[in-house]
């Protein structure tokens, strides 16, 4: 059964997506700040094992930035990063007032 979690501040799940995906995670200090000034996350549970994670960075206001888009290998081409990427331009959305500008448009 798939779950989502706003705002989950999980080091270890964080740094065990970062190592799943093959990025290599941080330092537990580093990733914990990083969470810690995050806008906004989401992240995805299958049971109780987190499988994908995303975030949104930046000022709030005039720039924020989609981050760290992760989903573990074995769940990916399910719609799982689909569904985290749109979670997150909702948000985006929903905090500026303002449709989501992608870097490609």
């Amino acid at each position: 059964m798939i779950k989502i979690k706003e705002n989950n501040k999980d080091v270890n799940e964080f740094n065990y997506l970062y190592e799943e995906v093959g990025w290599g995670a941080y330092s537990y200090e580093c990733s914990k700040k990083a969470l810690d000034n995050t806008l906004y996350s989401i992240s995805i549970h299958d049971e109780d094992k987190v499988i994908g994670f995303g975030r949104l960075i930046g000022d709030g206001i005039c720039f924020i930035y989609i981050h760290d888009v992760m989903v573990v290998p074995s769940f990916q081409s399910q719609g799982i990063g689909s569904m985290i990427m749109n979670k997150l331009l909702e948000k985006v959305k929903e905090s500026t007032g303002l449709e989501p500008v992608l870097a490609n448009d």
